[in-house]
């Protein structure tokens, strides 16, 4: 199966931009509707790339109350592309049922088991029980830079929690998390967007 594209020049603006072929919106400049050529045509295989042999099936995810559905489902693309096989979905966090996920997840939510809770502490409470070893990605006091953290294991379950976009993960659940993590920052802002921080600190905490 493969995808045809074009990429067009306005002769008015002089954008440049890709056109799906087939696109509703035909050949005319997107920004001043002015007439369009074409550069080059380019076709893109749309078959999946031969899959990796590691398997993180230890290393899960637990959302709790992230409020954007483009984050959840930008957090789902990525779970699939780092090869994480679940993802725990909790409080007020959208799931696949909601377009918006689906639409930045692109596909993932088929790939990325995931589960819903209403309680994420009380999720999180009875993974401990049952051996899961909880990761907060969060700045506290007690908190130690993702490349000083001990490495995971995978003789042991561990799921790393991403909290809300604005009040952080839930209190309860940094108090019962087994440990806190955090990503170091350089610039004036003192967090990176939820999507882009389990990115950055999914992938360092596989590597080490």
């Amino acid at each position: 199966m493969t995808d045809k594209f074009e990429i067009r020049t306005c002769r008015a603006c002089r954008l440049r931009y890709p056109l799906p072929a087939y696109h509703p919106f035909g050949v005319r400049c997107p920004i001043c509707m002015g007439e369009t050529d074409v550069n080059l045509t380019q076709v893109i295989s749309a078959e999946p790339p031969a899959q990796l042999e590691t398997s993180y099936s230890y290393f899960t995810i637990l959302l709790d109350n992230i409020r954007s559905a483009w984050n959840v489902g930008s957090i789902l693309r990525t779970a699939d592309g780092l090869g994480l096989p679940r993802a725990h979905l909790c409080g007020i966090t959208p799931t696949p049922d909601q377009p918006e996920v689906r639409k930045t997840a692109l596909g993932a939510e088929q790939s990325v088991a995931w589960s819903y809770h209403k309680d994420g502490l009380a999720f999180v409470l009875e993974q401990q029980k049952q051996g899961a070893l909880v990761l907060a990605l969060e700045q506290t006091s007690r908190s130690v830079a993702i490349q000083d953290a001990s490495p995971v294991q995978e003789k042991r379950p561990v799921i790393l929690v991403l909290g809300n976009e604005i009040s952080g993960v839930d209190p309860g659940i940094l108090e019962a998390a087994d440990a806190h993590v955090h990503i170091n920052m350089r610039g004036s802002k003192r967090s990176l967007n939820v999507a882009i921080a389990f990115g950055i600190a999914a992938t360092l905490l596989l590597q080490r």
